[in-house]
């Protein structure tokens, strides 16, 4: 690749008609496809297909070359070589010192989306601690009884976007061996599908963001459970039950099972808080208690003590990729009070690929 993006000044002799653009934009369009090439030779992905200049996505500036922006973070103006000033909509979160801007073209509209180098960013947080619960009926439901149902706006969403479905197979589809064209009225409900799509996407979007942030104000510490989301969406082998099983994918990604677990882990990060998912599958009966509550405190110092791990000494927990390790920390620094506490999150999953790394018996 370095070849390559070393060989665009004489490319450029050649075609000329890319002389007008910046040289870090088409190396960083190199490195798009080097990825999607690194991708495919991997098996992560399909072989790469040449995209026509209509269907271009985009492309980054990863420097402070070509591009510039004039705002403190609401509003302001975005001035790019070749296209002009572009005023800029919105308030962002953060602000910072702008590195990279990145042009897209999604769902018919041109974005501009500007990656900033801000300062650490701290959350507002509590002392407590609480376990979470995932389901379709209840979205979530914690450990202190406390239930989240699933909002209407997702039930009234997907009728509406059925019913526009139902429409959109009246018109005539397009079909590429036959030769056949779409028709305008089928391209105008498609267009109509998915907008009600996105808008779905956007209001389940924003109500996982406000219920993880209202969770993660009032904990430092959410415990939940390994799920293996792509397997529990999987689609149904030949049988009667298919439409039951296809239904239920459909509430479980509704909910977003697997949405509510990364905002969990980078809110509570920012915070400096904890968040511990437990691999339930894979846990022993002598790991938990029936009811699913702890042990009494005096029964878990008693166990700890019998195995020489005393206040006194400093304890890094680890096992197979850290799952039940994190385990063992949150009972040792939450619930007994152990001041040297600290987890291997890598655990031996990580230190048995470095050579270098010591290993006793």
């Amino acid at each position: 690749m370095r070849h390559q993006q070393n060989c665009l000044p004489d490319f450029k002799e050649v075609w000329t008609e890319y002389k007008p653009l910046g040289s870090h934009a088409l190396q960083a369009t190199l490195k798009r496809v080097d990825f999607a090439f690194s991708r495919f030779f991997k098996g992560l992905g399909g072989y790469p297909k040449l995209k026509a200049y209509r269907r271009y996505s985009g492309w980054t500036y990863p420097c402070k070359s070509g591009w510039k922006t004039e705002s403190n973070g609401k509003n302001g103006h975005l001035s790019i070589t070749n296209l002009g000033r572009i005023q800029m909509r919105g308030q962002a979160r953060t602000w910072g010192v702008p590195t990279t801007c990145t042009i897209m073209f999604r769902n018919g509209a041109w974005f501009a989306s500007i990656t900033v180098q801000c300062k650490e960013i701290v959350r507002e947080t509590e002392t407590e601690s609480v376990g979470i619960d995932l389901g379709c009926k209840d979205a979530i439901t914690l450990s202190t009884g406390e239930k989240i149902a699933k909002p209407d706006f997702i039930k009234e969403g997907q009728r509406r976007v059925k019913a526009a479905s139902k429409k959109l197979r009246r018109k005539r589809s397009p079909n590429f061996k036959k030769k056949i064209k779409a028709s305008r009225r089928w391209k105008r409900e498609r267009s109509y599908v998915s907008q009600l799509q996105r808008k779905v996407t956007r209001q389940r979007e924003d109500w996982l963001h406000k219920t993880t942030s209202n969770i993660v104000s009032g904990n430092s510490l959410v415990a939940g459970e390994k799920l293996n989301v792509k397997g529990m969406t999987a689609k149904a082998k030949k049988g009667k039950r298919k439409a039951q099983k296809s239904g239920l994918n459909r509430s479980i990604l509704d909910v977003g099972f697997g949405m509510i677990g990364q905002m969990l882990e980078y809110k509570l990060a920012e915070a400096g808080g904890f968040y511990v998912e437990s691999p339930t599958q894979t846990l022993k009966p002598t790991q938990r208690c029936a009811n699913g509550t702890f042990k009494s405190v005096d029964a878990l110092q008693s166990l700890y003590d019998g195995k020489g791990i005393t206040p006194d000494k400093e304890i890094i927990t680890y096992c197979a990729v850290g799952a039940r390790a994190g385990h063992i920390w949150f009972v040792l620094k939450y619930l007994l009070g152990y001041p040297n506490v600290r987890n291997y999150d890598g655990s031996w999953n990580e230190w048995s690929r470095l050579p270098d790394m010591a290993i006793k018996k």
